[in-house]
């Protein structure tokens, strides 16, 4: 039936990652440096490294910082003859920082899914990714070859994208159905895990949000005869043994897309103290041209586009009842793939997010892109929009009574406006959260804050990585205040994502180190864990590993 085949097909495709089709024809750019480095040596495959090994301290790396940096990301982008075409298709590779008095240790390892074993075995591509369409087996006949194409796909798990909790254990996570249950400790696969067998959903993000207690909300899509909804999921703190792991998950409210045959794709969303923010964006999935891609012999990411026709809607859920709250927020078009932190303030929802004003830039993330050189580098990199932090402001109280025309926002902290118009929509519009000038250090992504204080309350810093290449390049500290901003970068170096650690019963938010894994795309060059100050965001102190390490995604700490 076509209810099972959405269900079967969409358990693999809804592993779907921020790229969409094909580059615009016409960008707003910024003024942008010349002359870029190659970046290739970042974007190979590597060896595991699977026995830790001690790193090189220079500086100095604090005694009290004691856990694990959990890191997730491609390192393997071939079997074979056979290669992948984008970043987001490699072969997950785990990385551990172990931190313990004062000395540091590394080690790696491929998360041995179904997919990479697969792969392994054959030697060659066999299950299908978000950018690459498995070829049918050599050695079949033609006739078996053109048949293939009509058989279920086998569903990649291949989850290389973060580290989640739930319920104490830690999971890698990608956007598809299935994770993996992973060692902190070890980097040892465990479990697999189905999200489908414990709620109707095919699929979770990558970026769940947790409370004090341990309670994690994420969210999901469903697909079935009726087309597709937006599922907002709780699962609880407590296991109820010790083989649990999602169970007692439930699904607290659905959604209805705008088209629901053609949803919107996100990548994260936001949570204040009482409420989930939902950003339906206009970056669209093509559910028939998804469906029948392996048919057509075309890959998953090209039954996604951007379409700047349909403006962004802000959804609002009350996180303990479930109800969807009535009114009807919106802004221009713009895209968003990281949300930066959201809290509440006189009756409104405060969002602050990065966001770009086209969605079609990450198409250039193909691997051909990235290991361009010279001016095919350039080039690449300024068809791209960048990405820049923004506030937004949702007045919750609105109603018949509610006067049109006005600005609706009574913070005085924020410029940010929200009008009503005549026909009851609330119009967004976003303050920046940024000083003139930003755009020198290509905008920010991978944005965190101190989360585990001030995640939904009001904050006032954020860090993040710049851009003045297609990986981050520099790491930014914002101060949402000001607007003033801090700076770490360094010739040669590619730092990822920033992870805030608080030092233990700090009272300042700021007080705390920032820890960034470091690479470099000049041979012999070490890789490095970079220990900045928070506040004053000067070194501390790097630990150098003799390894060759791939630009990665996401990743958390963890204390012992």
């Amino acid at each position: 039936s076509l209810s099972y085949l959405l269900f079967v097909l969409t358990a693999f495709f809804a592993g779907l990652k921020n790229f969409l089709l094909t580059p615009p024809k016409e960008q707003i750019t910024f003024h942008s440096p010349k002359g870029l480095q190659c970046i290739s040596p970042l974007i190979q495959t590597v060896e595991e490294t699977p026995l830790p090994i001690p790193a090189k301290i220079k500086g100095h790396v604090p005694k009290w910082l004691n856990g694990n940096l959990l890191r997730n990301g491609p390192g393997k982008f071939e079997f074979g003859e056979e290669k992948f075409n984008h970043w987001f298709d490699g072969m997950a590779l785990l990385h551990q920082f172990q931190l313990e008095n004062g000395t540091v240790t590394y080690r790696s390892k491929f998360l041995q899914s179904s997919s990479y074993l697969t792969n392994s075995q054959h030697n060659r591509i066999v299950v299908s990714e978000f950018g690459t369409l498995a070829m049918p087996d050599p050695c079949k006949s033609v006739f078996e070859r053109f048949m293939s194409r009509f058989e279920m796909p086998q569903p990649s798990d291949n989850a290389s994208v973060n580290y989640v909790v739930y319920k104490g254990d830690y999971y890698v996570s990608n956007e598809n159905i299935f994770m993996y249950k992973v060692d902190p400790e070890t980097l040892e696969t465990k479990e697999k895990v189905d999200w489908s067998k414990f709620i109707a959903v095919n699929g979770a993000t990558a970026h769940p949000h947790y409370e004090s207690d341990g309670t994690t909300y994420n969210m999901g899509n469903s697909y079935g005869k009726h087309g597709s909804r937006y599922n907002i999921i709780q699962v609880p703190p407590q296991k109820s043994n010790c083989n649990d792991t999602l169970e007692g998950a439930k699904v607290l409210c659905s959604i209805a897309p705008m088209d629901k045959m053609r949803p919107s794709y996100y990548h994260s969303f936001g949570m204040s103290e009482n409420y989930i923010i939902f950003i339906e964006q206009p970056i669209k999935l093509n559910l028939l041209q998804i469906i029948t891609s392996k048919l057509r012999g075309k890959a998953i990411s090209e039954g996604i586009s951007w379409e700047p026709q349909y403006n962004t809607c802000f959804h609002v859920v009350n996180k303990h009842t479930g109800e969807v709250l009535p009114g009807q927020w919106y802004s221009k078009p713009f895209a968003t793939f990281h949300q930066i932190n959201a809290f509440e303030d006189n009756g409104c929802v405060v969002l602050d997010l990065c966001c770009q004003d086209d969605g079609t830039t990450l198409a250039t993330y193909k691997l051909q892109n990235l290991r361009r050189s010279g001016e095919g580098l350039d080039q690449i990199y300024d068809s791209i929009s960048r990405a820049f932090p923004r506030r937004f402001v949702l007045p919750l109280n609105v109603n018949s009574d509610t006067p049109v025309g006005k600005n609706l926002n009574p913070l005085s902290y924020t410029l940010a406006r929200a009008v009503k118009d005549a026909d009851g929509k609330v119009w967004c519009t976003h303050e920046n959260l940024h000083p003139e000038g930003f755009e020198k250090v290509g905008g920010l992504e991978f944005p965190q804050i101190n989360y585990s204080r001030y995640n939904g309350r009001r904050y006032r810093y954020f860090y993040g990585c710049g851009f003045r290449h297609l990986v981050g390049d520099s790491l930014i500290k914002v101060d949402v205040e000001t607007k003033n901003f801090k700076i770490w970068q360094e010739d040669g170096s590619y730092p990822s994502e920033p992870v805030f650690v608080p030092v233990p019963n700090a009272t300042a938010e700021d007080s705390g180190v920032i820890l960034s894994v470091v690479v470099s795309p000049t041979e012999n060059q070490s890789a490095f864990l970079l220990v900045l100050d928070a506040e004053t965001f000067r070194e501390l102190g790097r630990a150098e590993v003799a390894v060759q390490m791939p630009y990665g995604f996401h990743g958390i700490f963890t204390s012992h």
